[in-house]
């Protein structure tokens, strides 16, 4: 299970003001309550910097690496600022969020994967755009897995994104995912998933409540990877659970090792 940690991220307000004043100290606070709470990876996105992306991720990825030495996971729509942030990086295999099956994306995004060793987000987004249904996703999901595996790239670097809606809008969304996430297990076991929970919930009342039996939910069915908040105890709580209960959790030690560190309520 590897838990990437969100919360260096400028869309986010604090995050943002404190970008702007270059408040090193509040970056680094973030970071290391990131890893304290049991992150894998750090996330670091700050891709609504329009004009000054490229530099503020390299102050980022230098502040966050004076006080952890966990690998970073470089977030940006933009190639520029993902080789910013990926050449600064100083622990082996970094991740990269993302790719996608669109030929212009992918173009641009498999040399950096090649070149450092990297770890790749992949997306279920074709240039016709968006799937619809589980089918759609295993078609996208074949072809990236199919080229990326042709350029040399493992199929356990590999880490799809089955693009999940908010339920809200269609209440077949969160089926269409769970059987997408199974369909892709069946066809490619040695792939992991990777998924960000918050769009589910978007539009509805509590939730937090939501996101969290959905990542339950997707579990169950292969998911083995998050973008989070790793500091929400109620979310790591049903994380270490529901990881216990899949059979992932060898003699339930990861349980027990957070319990005793307090991280989950």
């Amino acid at each position: 299970m590897v838990v990437v940690g969100e919360l260096i991220n400028t869309s986010r307000k604090a995050i943002r003001e404190a970008v702007e004043k270059r408040d090193a100290d509040y970056i680094q606070q973030i970071a290391k309550a990131q890893e304290e709470s049991g992150a894998h990876y750090l996330d670091i996105n700050c891709g609504t910097m329009i004009g000054e992306e490229v530099a503020i991720m390299e102050w980022l990825v230098n502040t966050v690496q004076e006080v952890t030495n966990l690998p970073l996971c470089i977030d940006s729509p933009s190639t520029e600022a993902l080789v910013a942030g990926l050449k600064l990086t100083k622990a082996p295999n970094p991740m990269i969020n993302s790719i996608t099956a669109e030929e212009k994306r992918f173009q641009s995004v498999l040399p950096l994967i090649k070149k450092y060793n990297a770890k790749i987000i992949a997306l279920c987004i074709e240039d016709a755009g968006m799937p619809e249904t589980a089918q759609d996703r295993l078609r996208i999901a074949r072809d990236l897995v199919t080229k990326l595996e042709a350029e040399g790239i493992p199929q356990g670097d590999i880490y799809l994104d089955p693009l999940i809606k908010p339920i809200s809008a269609g209440d077949k969304y969160g089926r269409e995912v769970l059987e997408s996430i199974r369909l892709i297990k069946e066809a490619f076991p040695e792939v992991h998933f990777m998924c960000g929970l918050s769009n589910v919930s978007y539009g509805l009342p509590n939730r937090a409540l939501v996101n969290r039996l959905f990542m339950v939910q997707t579990m169950a069915v292969g998911m083995d990877g998050y973008i989070l908040d790793p500091t929400n105890r109620d979310m790591m709580g049903a994380l270490y659970v529901a990881t216990a209960l899949t059979g992932q959790d060898k003699y339930c030690r990861g349980y027990l090792k957070a319990h005793r560190k307090g991280l989950y309520s």
